[in-house]
């Protein structure tokens, strides 16, 4: 039996082929296309989005930004294999009509758009709110990990380099020793070397690496992004309102609820949200009585007194206020050793001559976001802030690990990679057709 054979390689055609036949018509590279059709981008700050009158003639901005689209739809993030895609894939030739930009103007234009790239996405965020996409009843928050590019040596050798540095300059200004210069000169050269000066050590699958805390807004209705950041702090516990004004700016509501985990327990952001119309449903962290085998009296077992500002102890005996600490947002009350010493239930409540306890200043906004808190809402952040995080690691980036180096380049590639994540989420739930119909209306 014969084999299915192919076309000869020097066999003509009688009909020239059309890029435009070879595109399907639901494809998503047609998305992509009138999307980015419909942007300003002067308005946007892209560079060169007029063409000058004189000069060599540049690429168009437009067809640089649809070459990354492209590709971060489709694992495919290296400016040189962008460049080699663009020689080999028909989807790229239809979509850039046949151009062949050379990697280092791919990479420039990834490098000088951060900002503007961001404010695309911004657009494209507004663009689903009007197609109905967006709610903005609920906007779920939550913060990932990505490895940075520097390996852990590298870190651990910046880090060691800014800690003698350090150390060499409190010496010479409390002892003022005699510093060798060409050791601090040869310190600071390195440190001028490292070409990525931000990432530090941060808790990736148990292990610490180097790495960025990226940060996401999520509308609950499709789970698209609707704000996102790259922070430097690996802790989540300051992140909750600058979140939250991210989202209700992008989202240009007056009023919504905000659902974390509770490594966003931060008493004072609960209350500015609360004040701004962003109400947050995040578990209280809370500090436990961790003296002798857990079993001494907890906070819930002391009455709160807002008239004389104190505390009444199980044993019916007054915990007075005694100081505040402002740096960490919190007032002491104590009880005196005397009726602690003499109370029948101090084996229960602690092994200290006297119980204290300690009070947040933003108490009433901590309890009653607690009071708010529900299992279910609890099961929708997690059932929404989990798939744009998967899919942006592993159907978009391939693996969990920026490409680019430094804070700057982290943000490029969350930019772009968001704004993917959000067309592709878009163009599943309404289908190529009709948005590539609704852009091009626009």
């Amino acid at each position: 039996m014969a084999y299915i054979k192919g076309e000869g390689r020097s066999q003509g055609t009688l009909f020239p082929e059309v890029l435009d036949e070879l595109v399907p018509a639901d494809h998503v590279c047609r998305v992509v296309d009138a999307f980015v059709g419909t942007l300003a981008m002067t308005e946007l700050g892209f560079e060169r989005a007029v063409a000058a009158d004189t000069g060599r003639p540049g690429y168009d901005p437009r067809d640089l930004l649809k070459l990354y689209l492209y590709g971060y739809l489709n694992q495919i993030r290296s400016s040189r294999r962008l460049e080699a895609e663009c020689l080999r894939n028909v989807e790229l030739m239809w979509l850039l009509g046949r151009l062949y930009p050379d990697h280092k103007s791919i990479a420039e234009f990834r490098r000088v758009h951060r900002e503007a790239v961001t404010a695309a996405g911004a657009t494209l965020v507004r663009f689903a709110k009007s197609c109905g996409l967006i709610r903005g009843e609920w906007i779920a928050i939550d913060g990932s990990k990505f490895r940075a590019v520097a390996s852990i040596d590298t870190v651990r050798e910046r880090i060691a380099l800014q800690r003698y540095l350090d150390s060499l300059e409190k010496a010479d200004t409390e002892q003022k020793t005699m510093i060798d210069q060409s050791a601090v000169q040869a310190a600071l050269d390195k440190l001028k070397q490292n070409a990525e000066p931000e990432a530090g050590f941060m808790l990736v699958r148990q292990q610490a690496l180097p790495a960025y805390n990226i940060q996401t807004a999520v509308d609950t209705e499709h789970a698209l992004i609707v704000a996102h950041a790259v922070v430097l702090d690996a802790s989540d516990i300051r992140c909750l309102k600058p979140m939250a004004e991210a989202a209700k700016e992008a989202i240009e509501a007056s009023s919504f609820k905000v659902v974390a985990d509770a490594g966003y327990s931060n008493g004072e952001q609960v209350a500015h949200c609360e004040a701004a119309g962003m109400v947050p449903y995040v578990p209280v962290m809370r500090t436990v009585n961790n003296q002798g085998d857990g079993s001494l009296f907890g906070r819930a077992d002391f009455h709160y007194n807002a008239d004389t500002d104190s505390y009444v102890c199980p044993g019916n005996k007054t915990l007075l206020r005694k100081h505040t600490n402002q740096k960490d947002r919190y007032t002491m009350y104590k009880a005196s050793a005397a009726d602690c010493g003499a109370c029948s239930l101090k084996s229960r409540c602690t092994q200290a001559p006297r119980r204290g306890l300690a009070r947040h200043l933003y108490e009433e906004a901590l309890n009653r976001m607690q009071e708010r808190v529900t299992p279910e809402a609890m099961r929708l952040r997690r059932s929404t802030v989990e798939h744009p995080f998967a899919t942006i690691k592993y159907r978009i980036f391939g693996h969990p690990r920026l490409l680019l180096r430094g804070l700057s380049g982290a943000k490029a590639e969350i930019a772009l990679a968001t704004m993917a994540y959000n067309l592709k989420r878009i163009t599943n739930v309404l289908g190529a057709a009709k948005v590539t119909r609704t852009l091009h209306q626009l």
